[in-house]
């Protein structure tokens, strides 16, 4: 049995601010800096090819300037100051998540037809933060949700996070033909800047943003579903790169989550992830060149180039995953929905295959058809 899309919805905050500008402000956030430094960090974030990175932490023009404002971030005054402590953080993603999560699920759900009392199933993905009752329940009160609907967390599984929710949502409707699953990825990634020079933290700053996606599955077509063309998941795997564990990590620390992004990734994945692909695919009675769209995690220009290197993949594979980070930037696992939205809205064809990155090294993917 294969699970249908039957809707997609998709959210950015209000406020957005171009990559110049916030190259500018993380350097001030940072702390004391040499003239080298300063110009280190402007090519760094110019080289992600991003344009454009959305906050909800971002609070209009500043009168004077007309420059955006961010003052959740104040400049460093001392070496050893780290911004907001990671319980100031928290707080501000339980006052903001909730209601980016929320446009993107309306979005899938009036797409799709169903009605809100009939859902059976709400997954929900993010690991920028945590709090209890969280998004469920307020996604579930808001959209008035049945209150006897089945809910799942995906916590804290990075980027792929998302594709690991659909997984789950792909078991939910094998064992309930009746099954009507609503999935909503949110992620704050913007709350988790840091205050230092340390490359990790520079790459993270100068990548990750803001953004919510969600989609509507069943087992059973709905008229209206996905424009009346609905794509079909037919099948998941997952891979763990072998000793890869320091290659990548999202760690808790006393000033928001701190990211690691080991500069082996992109070898990591150019050596290892075709011959995965390869025998997945062929388990499916397919080769490479029958995947006809591609839409792949944008961890950063250099785990794409890695991804088209691996998979011997042409610019028009590459296309949408490309237009995604230049315009948002990497929205974690929000990220993979925005591209699957973008390809279809573009007539994109099937199969096609998602494929995301996450902590571990691990890559998960999605058949399409």
């Amino acid at each position: 049995m294969d699970l249908i899309l039957q809707g997609l919805g998709t959210a950015l905050p209000r406020h957005s601010i171009s990559q110049h500008e916030l190259a500018a402000h993380a350097g001030r956030i940072a702390g004391q800096r040499t003239p080298a430094q300063t110009r280190i960090l402007g090519t760094l974030f110019r080289m992600t090819g991003i344009k454009r990175r959305g906050s909800v932490l971002l609070e209009g023009n500043d009168a004077g300037t007309g420059q955006q404002r961010m003052p959740f971030y104040v400049e460093a005054e001392q070496a050893c100051d780290r911004g907001p402590t990671t319980h100031e953080r928290m707080q501000r993603y339980s006052q903001e998540a909730g209601a980016l999560a929320l446009v993107a699920a309306r979005q899938a759900c009036t797409e799709s037809g169903i009605l809100f009392p009939e859902f059976t199933h709400l997954i929900t993905v993010s690991c920028t933060g945590f709090f209890a009752p969280g998004i469920d329940v307020l996604l579930i009160k808001q959209l008035s949700l049945s209150p006897e609907i089945s809910r799942l967390h995906v916590g804290f599984m990075g980027c792929h996070g998302a594709i690991n929710g659909l997984r789950a949502a792909n078991a939910f409707a094998m064992s309930d033909p009746h099954a009507k699953v609503l999935l909503c990825a949110v992620e704050l990634c913007s709350l988790h800047f840091q205050y230092n020079w340390n490359r990790d933290h520079l790459v993270a700053n100068s990548l990750f943003s803001d953004g919510a996606a969600a989609l509507v599955v069943a087992s059973k077509n709905v008229d209206n579903s996905m424009n009346g063309n609905p794509w079909r998941i037919r099948s998941t795997a997952s891979y763990l790169f072998p000793d890869s564990e320091d290659a990548m990590s999202w760690k808790i620390s006393d000033h928001g989550f701190e990211m690691t992004l080991s500069q082996r990734v992109p070898d990591l994945i150019a050596a290892g992830l075709k011959t995965w692909v390869t025998r997945w695919l062929e388990s499916q009675d397919l080769k490479l060149p029958d995947i006809k769209s591609w839409a792949i995690h944008p961890g950063g220009p250099r785990i794409l180039n890695a991804v088209a290197e691996s998979l011997n993949l042409c610019g028009a594979d590459m296309a949408a995953s490309r237009h995604i980070l230049e315009q948002n930037g990497n929205m974690s696992s929000p990220t993979v929905i925005f591209i699957l939205d973008h390809l279809r809205k573009t007539g994109a064809s099937t199969p096609c295959v998602l494929l995301g990155f996450g902590p571990g090294l691990v890559a998960e993917a999605v058949l399409l058809f």
